[in-house]
């Protein structure tokens, strides 16, 4: 759940700048690139906590996996397939 709040405010602070920019009369294509650089900008100044909390949300998720064994077992699946067909793992060859 943090990766998706970090990424909602990330895209509401681009459309806040970009209805701004737009607001002030900017209204070329050139509003939503530089509110992209703006929002990215505050983002990094703003949102610190939250992708804090979002990074190590994911690296939990990436330790949990890794605990269980790496792969699912439908990818594990797909790479022994992989190997069988090409003749073996590639640290075997």
């Amino acid at each position: 759940m943090p990766v998706a709040i970090y990424s909602l405010l990330r895209a509401a602070l681009f459309l806040a700048a970009t209805g701004l920019l737009w607001w002030a009369g900017m209204q070329s294509w050139l509003a939503p690139l530089l509110a992209a650089v703006i929002a990215w900008g505050l983002s990094y100044v703003l949102l610190t906590r939250q992708r804090d909390a979002a990074a190590l949300h994911l690296a939990q998720r990436a330790e949990e996996r890794r605990a269980r064994g790496g792969l699912g077992t439908r990818a594990r699946q797909d790479a022994e397939a992989e190997d069988a067909a090409t003749g073996g793992a590639p640290e075997d060859r």
